[in-house]
């Protein structure tokens, strides 16, 4: 019922019965309780339940532990075991995204390791992530600061076909890069976003282009998507 009523601020008791399919009574009963103890509220003149304050007393019971890589690291696990592939945890930070936490899968036991390595916005698609979702105007202030330095033949430098990518990748709900940062290594991330919508990480998952092709990162994209969006529940966040 909590979630539910996350999900859609508010609701009606006949809403709730048939989303979870029991008895409109039930329901009422359900949500009366939790009413008692403040954990919901009801809008006496539209006859609708929402969140109570009480939801806060209990968050702020677990705030201090939602560290995003704890709250990330047994999605990452998933990740890297299914895939084979290392999985990395990445944030923005000033100009560049950095790598906060790895975790390698069993094809990169020697894998590198880039925990707290400062990575280019442009060629990273960790980076790529983190740019789609910026308001057009930081974007561009950061990329006008940071600039769009070639890292190999196949780094995207021009405005243009960058801003094609990064809306792709709002589309999609990833991005990729094939050989931008090193040659050799193609990678895919997708957004995690916080309880109030906005992103504030990205996981992806690398590997040599051999092997990690653009043909296999499209068939990892819908994994990886549902893990971000997994780590974006576990953060509170509700579609």
């Amino acid at each position: 019922m909590l979630e539910i009523l996350a999900r859609t601020g508010e609701a009606r008791v006949t809403d709730v019965a048939a989303e979870l399919s029991v008895h409109k009574s039930t329901a009422f009963r359900l949500l009366s309780a939790l009413e008692d103890r403040g954990l919901v509220e009801q809008d006496q003149a539209r006859g609708r339940y929402r969140l109570g304050f009480g939801i806060v007393r209990l968050a702020g019971a677990v705030t201090a532990r939602m560290d995003l890589t704890r709250t990330a690291r047994p999605v990452c696990e998933r990740l890297a075991r299914d895939s084979g592939e290392t999985v990395n945890l990445a944030v923005a930070r000033a100009l560049y995204a950095v790598n906060i936490d790895q975790v390698p899968g069993a094809f990169a036991i020697t894998a590198q390791n880039w925990v707290g390595t400062l990575t280019p916005l442009h060629a990273t698609s960790s980076g790529k992530v983190l740019l789609a979702h910026l308001d057009p105007a930081r974007r561009a202030d950061l990329l006008a600061k940071a600039g769009q330095a070639r890292f190999t033949p196949n780094t995207v430098t021009g405005e243009a076909e960058l801003d094609r990518q990064l809306a792709a990748a709002v589309r999609q709900g990833y991005a990729t890069t094939v050989e931008e940062y090193e040659e050799g290594l193609n990678a895919i991330a997708a957004p995690i976003r916080s309880h109030h919508g906005e992103v504030i990480a990205a996981v992806s998952v690398s590997g040599p282009a051999f092997r990690l092709t653009p043909d296999r990162m499209e068939q990892l994209a819908p994994a990886l998507v549902a893990g971000s969006d997994e780590i974006s529940h576990r953060l509170g966040f509700y579609r």
